[in-house]
């Protein structure tokens, strides 16, 4: 059998990559425009190369008993990493995937497609459109992984997102954002903010370096309106090769300072990460 060979094909917001691993027979890295954005293995699914993608898998492992079947809104797909591995570690969890990029779904339906029965269903689509769109008290994860480019959208950041995510969540309900931000922290402090506005229980994840302001990097944001096992998670999270913290209560609320919440008047991006940050190569 011949060596899997790179694929590379013009999506709709650029130009996507699918680049085999020499080092595991059926695992892929897919970029955008240089940039990774999801890495998978199709032998098996529960292996998640990139950091963030280790601690968003950790907070899916905490949010139930293991094994429980749960009802996923991901938004944001990617290679569909996070709907495989929940597939593989929850069986029987039904799972929405909402991604901006019909040329992106269609490559990785193409390539990397998922097993028949997995229980993952595809959307192509504004992820606050089909949020707004959904039934009340459906999810009981809401996962947000949506960049545009580089950059977190600006529409999904405010203080009315944040309640259309809430309405579309289970009183047991999670959310859990993919973010990214550096010194001073001006953006990350504004969404925890805005979540604040919403849920009682807030956590956020993050390596000591990107908290101490050593360079810019991914946090990722937890909202519940009930208390989360963040003693598990810690542990989970201190165990992995680029140990990370859990930050809540006091601590968390003197990281966020004085922010204030975000409206959909002010709402920004995330910022533009430096050069070389999630780059390859």
């Amino acid at each position: 059998m011949s060596d899997p060979i790179p694929v590379t094909r013009a999506v709709d917001y650029g130009t996507a990559k699918l680049m085999p691993d020499v080092d595991r027979k059926r695992a892929w890295l897919l970029t955008v425009d240089g940039a990774p954005q999801s890495y998978v293995d199709l032998d098996e699914p529960t292996h998640l190369e990139f950091e963030y993608a280790r601690r968003l898998g950790h907070v899916l492992d905490i949010v139930a008993e293991a094994g429980r079947p749960l009802d996923v809104f991901h938004l944001g797909g990617g290679a569909l990493t996070l709907p495989r591995y929940l597939a593989a570690t929850r069986p029987g969890s039904r799972q929405d995937v909402v991604e901006a990029d019909r040329g992106l779904l269609k490559l990785v339906a193409d390539h990397l497609p998922v097993p028949d029965g997995a229980g993952i269903r595809l959307h192509a689509g504004d992820a606050r459109d089909w949020l707004e769109a959904a039934e009340d008290d459906s999810a009981d994860v809401l996962v947000a992984d949506v960049f545009g480019g580089s950059r977190v959208p600006a529409h999904l950041t405010s203080l009315a997102y944040v309640r259309q995510a809430d309405r579309v969540l289970r009183g047991s309900g999670v959310y859990a954002a993919n973010l990214a931000d550096a010194a001073p922290f001006a953006f990350l402090r504004s969404q925890i903010a805005t979540y604040g506005t919403v849920f009682e229980e807030l956590a956020l994840i993050a390596e000591p370096g990107v908290l101490r302001g050593r360079r810019f990097g991914n946090a990722v944001l937890l909202a519940a309106h009930r208390p989360l096992d963040l003693a598990a998670l810690a542990r989970l999270t201190a165990s992995d090769a680029f140990a990370a913290r859990v930050e809540h209560g006091s601590a968390l609320r003197d990281f966020t300072g004085g922010a204030r919440p975000v409206t959909d008047e002010d709402a920004v991006p995330s910022p533009e990460p430096p050069d070389g940050a999630f780059s390859i190569g």
